[in-house]
């Protein structure tokens, strides 16, 4: 059985945090802070190819918008870290499809979540020769179609959800980042 960790932090999108966050590097910032860990400016500047100005500007429109806090206990009067202030963002975007006022925004945002989807796919098979077969065997990159009504999607999102949820725990030794990407949403068929 699954040690579950303290209650999960998660940020519910509202209309005014949706426009704060709908940048593709406030994003990307925000990603990398929770999968990485705490850093400044300039650091993650350096990891995405982009000046510490830009960096540093995005970074307190983030925390302006509370997805990120200054980590006090690193750095100086010289260095400001920063770290990511919850766990999770969820999107219900159904509370934004029909305002063409935030359309604009849940498309950026929409889009990005997607973008880094394919790029850590990418990654991860770039690096295939790299990892142990154990790993190689036990990881995935698959689809499935399946024939269902909105509230059988809706189940099988919630079950999903508690079911990574159960995995959830503080890392141990020989534990490796495991990136859970799931994907459900209707398509029309060519009939």
């Amino acid at each position: 059985m699954a040690i579950v960790l303290e209650e999960r932090q998660e940020r519910v999108l509202d209309a005014k945090s949706l426009r704060g966050l709908a940048h593709p590097l406030r994003i990307r910032l925000l990603g990398m802070l929770r999968t990485d860990g705490p850093a400044t400016a300039t650091q993650l500047a350096n990891r995405i190819g982009e000046r510490s100005g830009t960096t540093s500007w995005h970074l307190r429109q983030l925390a302006e918008h509370g997805f990120i806090e200054e980590d006090a206990e690193r750095g100086n009067k010289r260095e400001r870290w920063w770290r990511a202030s919850h766990e999770l963002t969820i999107l219900e975007a159904e509370k934004f499809t029909r305002d063409p006022e935030l359309e604009d925004a849940l498309d950026v945002y929409m889009h990005e979540i997607v973008t880094t989807a394919y790029h850590r796919n990418g990654q991860f098979l770039s690096e295939l020769r790299g990892w142990s077969e154990e790993w190689v065997k036990a990881a995935t990159v698959s689809d499935s179609t399946l024939s269902l009504s909105p509230s059988e999607l809706a189940e099988l999102t919630r079950q999903i959800g508690s079911l990574v949820d159960w995995y959830r725990r503080e890392p141990r030794d020989g534990d490796e980042q495991v990136v859970v990407q799931f994907q459900a949403f209707p398509r029309r068929c060519a009939r």
